[in-house]
């Protein structure tokens, strides 16, 4: 069957994670931390973060969680309440520190125009939040190729929760199975088969030089990168995977 969507995760997948989140999160630990040395440390140890590197270890939460996720931790590390007000907070701390320091895997708009030019609808699914993906589609150049973004807090759930996939299907009105997610991760794979969508993995994310053996047996495919798709794309429409 012929795809007729794709949903796109974004960290890993459309921008570079270490690249973009590991100096944008050390800007936000120090905003939050104030000051507090102790309480900074504290963030880096739960973060698994590695300071002078400035990047996260490929298990830390921040990797694949919302700030929902490993807010909790975070929360404790600033001896705060966790809750909204706080979640809200580190969300808009990360948007704004996060497109200062946006770095795109290669040529996302590109990779969109080709394929919106085979009439594929498109969509982004990420448990970013959802303000933080805009800002960062908008500043991709992929705003005019999108028809739907959603994030953690958009309120079909976080991966690998299937909400995302799903909402996007209703929204085209298109059937699940004729959906890809591309993602860098097992939530996104796992995600994909809890909505009977296709997995397609690429290797761009933090798991690096382990990603291919860790995704290949839940993937339906595995690509390089999203400079891929439209080959794949193409492969798949003629019938020949």
């Amino acid at each position: 069957m012929a795809l007729r969507a794709i949903l796109f995760d974004k960290d890993g997948t459309l921008i570079d994670f270490d690249a973009t989140w590991g100096p944008a999160a050390y800007e936000v630990m120090r905003t939050l931390a104030a000051g507090n040395d102790k309480a900074f440390a504290e963030l880096i140890r739960v973060s698994e973060y590695l300071e002078p590197e400035r990047r996260f270890l490929p298990t830390s939460p921040l990797v694949a969680g919302s700030s929902a996720h490993y807010g909790p931790l975070w929360a404790q590390a600033l001896g705060r309440p966790p809750g909204l007000d706080l979640y809200h907070e580190m969300d808009e701390l990360f948007r704004v520190w996060g497109l200062r320091h946006l770095a795109p895997i290669g040529e996302p708009a590109a990779v969109a125009r080709a394929l919106s030019e085979r009439a594929l609808r498109l969509g982004i699914a990420t448990n970013d939040a959802e303000a933080s993906a805009r800002s960062q589609a908008e500043a991709l150049g992929l705003l005019p190729f999108l028809d739907f973004i959603a994030g953690y807090d958009s309120g079909f759930g976080g991966k690998p929760h299937p909400g995302m996939v799903l909402a996007f299907a209703d929204r085209l009105d298109v059937g699940a199975d004729q959906i890809a997610l591309v993602g860098d991760s097992l939530h996104d794979l796992e995600t994909a088969r809890l909505a009977g969508a296709i997995g397609i993995a690429v290797l761009t994310g933090p798991l690096k030089d382990a990603a291919r053996a860790d995704l290949a047996p839940h993937a339906d495919y595995v690509i390089d990168s999203i400079a891929d798709l439209p080959t794949l794309v193409d492969r798949l429409a003629a019938g020949s995977d």
